[in-house]
């Protein structure tokens, strides 16, 4: 039975409350560079816990699973993990609906990525990953890329969003041979589903508090497609005349974003793109493994690292950047309203961050990642022991 081999529940413990003298309330977004992305919804509790599914993935995600793990129950977070164990490569897709109904009935997840062959035809006809995002209406993936103290770019003071229409575009999976030699890929794009995302960014602009919205597009090539995305964006943009509105063509946006990448604030972009945009934004930044991300539906939220690689040559080596799924996990518990806990964890790992000793190798150190993972805990171990001021 698919379902009894790949679910389990991992009690991470409802442990005492913190320190009064850590602040409840959630950190401001001007204060912060990975703070909530999102809306917050409420997740299924079972014994005054909540409790979220955990899907470990390939590659490198079932290891950053695990210090996800080590880092709560030092931090002593009130949460159950259902852990649902997927075989990107089995024939029958019974795991995968076990993960989709899992989130389903626990409407917040911690996801790893499904790795998906190039120079094959995937066994359920779609890649996992888009399956999943489909089965779960995850139409908005938000990702925000800031610079960081402690890692050297060529830029700094950076601090873009990138909202990521993720249910349609060319992910639809439409594509067939019309006669040899020749191949069809539909690219879809809807008037529903674009007023969705462009209303889900807007609204997050405003709630944030930031200034612009740019929309990235190719409406001067794809007129019809990518014309009726540009037009429902620029109808959604009348209702948020505080947020100045413009568009830029996909190739020029790339190269302004290398340029001067300052003048973006949020940018928002069909379903393509938005892995082009991400991977450069994350570059800008210092690298796919300092960068978290989640995906929203209007029922359902799911937290993972912006980019979606599946590291299968650093898997098991203990090199691989633990930054990323972090504070992806600080993401959820800030979802969760577990907003003390979030900080606790985030200050640690972005303290971990700035450190020479507990620097990686992607980003210019020697570090193993337990040395990075022990670093953390050390440092969430003192902030409990220490008296609280006034006591």
């Amino acid at each position: 039975m698919a379902t009894l081999r790949s679910l389990s529940r991992l009690t991470l413990g409802f442990r005492p409350p913190l320190p009064k003298g850590l602040a409840n309330a959630p950190p401001p977004a001007s204060q912060r560079g990975y703070a909530q992305l999102g809306g917050s919804l409420q997740a299924s509790q079972y014994g005054g816990l909540a409790t979220v599914t955990v899907v470990p993935g390939d590659g490198v995600g079932p290891e950053l699973m695990r210090h996800v793990e080590q880092v709560f129950r030092a931090a002593l977070v009130p949460v159950e993990f259902e852990v649902v164990r997927v075989d990107s490569s089995a024939h029958d897709g019974k795991d995968i609906h076990s993960a989709i109904e899992s989130i389903k009935r626990n409407r917040v997840g911690l996801k790893g990525n499904f790795e998906t062959p190039v120079d094959q035809l995937p066994v359920h006809c779609r890649s996992l990953n888009v399956l999943f995002r489909n089965k779960l209406e995850l139409f908005a993936n938000v990702n925000r890329y800031c610079s960081l103290p402690g890692v050297v770019t060529r830029y700094s003071g950076i601090d873009v969003v990138i909202i990521r229409e993720t249910t349609e575009g060319e992910y639809t999976h439409l594509e067939h041979e019309s006669v040899p030699g020749v191949v069809e890929s539909l690219k879809i794009i809807t008037r529903e589903r674009s007023i969705r995302v462009a209303e889900y960014a807007f609204d997050y602009a405003r709630k944030q508090g930031r200034r612009s919205l740019s929309v990235v597009h190719k409406a001067n090539i794809m007129k019809l497609a990518d014309g009726l995305f540009l037009q429902c964006c620029r109808e959604v943009s009348a209702g948020y005349p505080e947020i100045k509105f413009n568009d830029v063509i996909v190739d020029n946006a790339t190269m302004q974003l290398v340029s001067r990448p300052g003048q973006f604030d949020v940018m928002l972009m069909p379903n393509l793109y938005g892995v082009v945009i991400n991977n450069i934004c994350a570059g800008l930044v210092g690298g796919p493994g300092l960068v978290p991300g989640a995906s929203f539906s209007h029922k359902c939220a799911v937290f993972q690292t912006a980019i979606r690689n599946t590291a299968l040559g650093l898997a098991n080596k203990n090199v691989v950047n633990p930054t990323a799924m972090l504070l992806a996990s600080c993401l959820m518990l800030d979802h969760l309203r577990l907003h003390d806990h979030a900080t606790l964890i985030r200050d640690a790992v972005l303290k971990a961050v700035t450190e020479a000793k507990t620097q990686t190798r992607d980003i210019g150190g020697t570090a193993c990642t337990t040395d990075v993972v022990n670093y953390i805990i050390s440092q969430i171990q003192k902030r409990l022991e220490m008296p609280v001021q006034g006591l």
